[in-house]
C-alpha cells in the first residue's frame, strides 16, 4: 500500500474506535486481481444507530482531516451493513449477524488479513 492509502486506513480505524466500533479487520487485497479495491476495512456496531454513527464518523473524519469524500456509500436506509467506497479502500460497517452472514473475511480469504484488537 502507499502512504495515501495507509493514512486513509489510519484515519478510518481512528474514526471506528472513536465510536466504539468492534472487531476491526483490515484486508489487503492488492494481490487479488478480481478485487474491487486494494483494501477492505471491516468492523461492526451493536445497533443500527451505532452502525450509522460509525459510518458518519468515518466520512466526517476523512473529509475534515484529509479533504477526502467517498466515491459512493450505501446502506443507511436500514443501517445493517453500510459500505463506503474510497476507491483504493472500501469500508464495511456491519451489525454482527449481517457480518456473520456475508462473511467477507472468508469470501476474500486469499487476502492478507490483519485483525485490530478492540480497545476495551
Amino acid at each position: 500500500m502507499n502512504n495515501t492509502t495507509d493514512t486513509r486506513i489510519d484515519e478510518i480505524i481512528e474514526a471506528i474506535t472513536d465510536r466504539k466500533g468492534k472487531k476491526i479487520s483490515l484486508l489487503n487485497l492488492q494481490k487479488i486481481d478480481s478485487a474491487p479495491s486494494n483494501s477492505f476495512v471491516i468492523c461492526q456496531g451493536s445497533s443500527t444507530s451505532q452502525v450509522s454513527s460509525i459510518a458518519d464518523s468515518i466520512r466526517e473524519r476523512l473529509q475534515k482531516n484529509l479533504s477526502v469524500k467517498p466515491y459512493n456509500y450505501d446502506g443507511y436506509k436500514n443501517s445493517q451493513w453500510i459500505v463506503i467506497d474510497y476507491g483504493d479502500v472500501m469500508v464495511h460497517v456491519f451489525l454482527p449477524e449481517y457480518r456473520d452472514f456475508y462473511n467477507l473475511e472468508d469470501l476474500w480469504s486469499d487476502a492478507l488479513i490483519t485483525n485490530i484488537p478492540d480497545l476495551d
